[in-house]
């Protein structure tokens, strides 16, 4: 069985999406700027965007070579319009939400549309992920509930050389620090500075020591 992996992007200041985020509004203000490692440099919603390169090239297809299913929120998926409800990953990818109904269903049929918790969202990315990684993209609510659960076992963070000032924080509602991280890795790329940590739940931590 692979790892479960929260993958997501985060500004120097510690935010995952900028303020006004939302269905047309992409990541919000600025909030673009936290991907520019995925796209080789500067791009906006609507423009044709170019792939990231070097590093940064080397880390993209890490993840995807590694992960064998992806889980995002459903605010993701309404933040970036579905990725024109074509699932953009090379594996399965489950959508965690409250909502959902027949004609989202069968207007984005390469979605599996999740609506009892994490934990099934979970189960059901394993299950067709096999040896494989559980990839876990956010948004940052998402990332937060798996952290709080105590079901990450490894923390990749590609932090974005820039500063929001407000927007999504990444590690709000952690205030009880629910596990210990170790640095694993660091790549740096003129976009990006990849920070790969192994994740170990507060208990499990305690009992090992």
């Amino acid at each position: 069985m692979g790892k479960v992996s929260v993958d997501i992007s985060m500004s120097l200041d510690g935010f995952s999406a900028g303020p006004d985020d939302g269905f047309g509004q992409g990541l919000g203000v600025g909030g673009e700027r936290l991907h520019s490692w995925l796209f080789g440099g500067d791009w906006s919603y609507g423009d044709e965007a170019g792939s990231a390169a070097g590093v940064d090239r080397e880390v993209l297809d890490e993840i995807f070579t590694a992960s064998g299913a992806h889980i995002v929120g459903r605010r993701m998926f309404d933040v970036v319009e579905g990725w024109g409800y074509q699932n953009p990953f090379q594996a399965p990818c489950f959508v965690l939400t409250h909502r959902v109904d027949d004609e989202l269903r069968a207007l984005a049929p390469t979605f599996t549309f999740v609506t009892d918790g994490i934990e099934s969202a979970l189960r059901q990315a394993r299950a067709v992920a096999g040896d494989k990684d559980v990839s876990i993209g956010g948004g940052a609510n998402v990332a937060q509930q798996f952290l709080r659960a105590g079901l990450v076992e490894e923390l990749n963070l590609h932090l974005a050389p820039v500063f929001l000032g407000t927007g999504k924080r990444l590690f709000e509602n952690l205030t009880s620090a629910p596990f210990t991280l170790k640095q694993d890795r660091v790549l740096v790329s003129p976009l990006a500075t990849h920070l790969r940590y192994v994740v170990t739940p507060q208990a499990q931590s305690r009992q090992t020591s």
